[in-house]
């Protein structure tokens, strides 16, 4: 084993091809799901929106924001020229990646009344933002604490403007 790169850092022979290295496939399947997923669920909180109607834009955006923005992917990679294989395969990964995050996010929900659930996905979607972008960082070769802290400003800020118009959306 001396001498080998480890599949999970960028440059290493075949990673992309044999999917070790699983970090570039996911991550902006992942990124969009949780972002997304926040903002709806605090927008709706804010709002006073039912449970029902929470989960049932949970789920509409888990399949149909999902598959515009896997089709768009695809054509993006085909525009630029990406093999065949390579697009298919990111454009499944995509779509299967956003589909397990958001679907974290509904279980959550469900499960929990709705304040606490909102707190609880709130904290999950920062969780998960967090450990991506460390593991970005790292395959990166750049230090993590300012990627995190760039990526966390940004997750606050479509928190913020979720809640915002939310709030704004019964007045």
């Amino acid at each position: 084993m001396s001498g080998e790169r480890s599949p999970w850092r960028a440059g290493s022979a075949g990673a992309a091809d044999t999917g070790w290295y699983a970090v570039r496939r996911f991550s902006f399947g992942s990124t969009a799901a949780i972002v997304t997923s926040i903002g709806l669920i605090v927008g709706f909180n804010a709002a006073s929106a039912s449970k029902q109607s929470l989960v049932g834009g949970l789920v509409i955006v888990a399949i149909a924001d999902n598959l515009a923005d896997s089709l768009s992917i695809h054509v993006y990679q085909e525009s630029e020229r990406l093999a065949s294989r390579s697009a298919f395969i990111t454009t499944v990964t995509n779509f299967v990646t956003r589909l397990v995050v958001a679907s974290t996010f509904i279980v959550i929900i469900v499960t929990l009344p709705l304040p606490a659930g909102t707190v609880v996905a709130s904290l999950w979607g920062l969780a998960l933002l967090v450990a991506l972008t460390f593991l970005i960082a790292r395959d990166r070769g750049v230090r993590p604490l300012p990627e995190v802290v760039k990526h966390i400003i940004v997750a606050c800020i479509v928190i913020a403007s979720s809640e915002a118009v939310g709030a704004w959306i019964p007045a």
